[in-house]
């Protein structure tokens, strides 16, 4: 590993949430509703991706919106005549679940505008990040809280000042689904990535290394978003962006990569998302054990 880099560029405090998707595979459920709003048991799916971002030390978080997106913006603040109602009753345990959402952080939004791919929705945050390295995390993907990860890359990023993404070994027949990582191996436990590929046509793919929602990334991947012509879809990819740093270190520091091996749910796909709530339903301390108990007598009816 390089020599720790004493900067304080480096180190991160804001994080950035794209959630402008339209969320059309959840149709008709996300017509009115973010899909990001869709709840895993009782609590939201971005209510889970921004306590991952507060466990990690990040406060300040910036939400990159679209039309229709106001409930998250409504999720996170507070709810008075509900807080005052739960209060006259004593359900302190309910109270406590609403004033929590509205006490995680200082979250700012703004909107994307056009629809132009996630490097364009990134590059609405560069006014409010500023001269600082600054992480991503994309709304889609669950990291459960036990198998922390946004913590180890801010540790690598601070210490070598490359860019990190997160990486996750995923079936040779899926990799396409995803953006795709070549590798080469370091002394510590990151690797170096050297190239990069969006969705990788099946059979092409130069490695099983998926890169999934998570990234630390330096100021100056503002400027080479700004350069990066709209690529896979017509839109302006992270992936080509990040690919381009990989190959030219002397712009923005080189591309790292941490392999992911814990648990990962992914929201994004109407199959992961039932499964993801019953994996996080079954580790819940009240209902685990009776969604046990009833999952193993309906596999019998099978």
């Amino acid at each position: 590993m390089k020599k720790p880099i004493e900067n304080t560029a480096f180190q991160v405090t804001k994080a950035v949430i794209p959630v402008a998707g339209l969320g059309t595979r959840f149709l008709p459920a996300t017509k009115a509703m973010p899909k990001e709003m869709l709840p895993i048991v009782d609590k939201p799916v971005i209510q889970y991706v921004v306590e991952e971002a507060v466990a990690a030390g990040l406060s300040d978080l910036l939400m990159i919106t679209g039309r229709n997106k106001n409930t998250l913006e409504n999720h996170f603040d507070r709810v008075a005549e509900l807080e005052q109602v739960l209060a006259s009753k004593g359900d302190e345990q309910r109270l406590f679940k609403v004033q929590e959402s509205s006490q995680l952080a200082d979250i700012h939004y703004t909107r994307q505008g056009d629809p132009l791919g996630l490097g364009h929705a990134i590059l609405r945050a560069k006014s409010h990040v500023g001269e600082h390295s600054f992480a991503v995390l994309l709304g889609d993907d669950i990291i459960d809280a036990r198998d922390p990860l946004l913590n180890r890359m801010l540790e690598i990023h601070q210490q070598t000042g490359d860019n990190v993404i997160a990486l996750m070994e995923v079936p040779a027949e899926q990799i396409s689904l995803y953006g795709c990582a070549s590798v080469t191996a370091t002394d510590s436990d990151s690797v170096i990535v050297t190239d990069l590929v969006e969705k990788p046509a099946p059979g092409t793919a130069p490695s099983n290394y998926a890169v999934i929602g998570r990234y630390v990334l330096r100021q100056e991947m503002f400027q080479i978003l700004e350069e990066t012509a709209p690529g896979r879809g017509g839109e302006i990819q992270l992936t080509d962006a990040l690919q381009h740093a990989a190959k030219h270190t002397e712009i923005a520091g080189g591309v790292r990569g941490v392999i992911f091996t814990g648990r990962r749910y992914d929201t994004g796909d109407k199959l992961d998302f039932i499964k993801a709530t019953i994996k996080i339903a079954s580790d819940r301390e009240d209902i685990g054990s009776d969604l046990k108990d009833w999952l193993k007598e309906y596999t019998k009816s099978l």
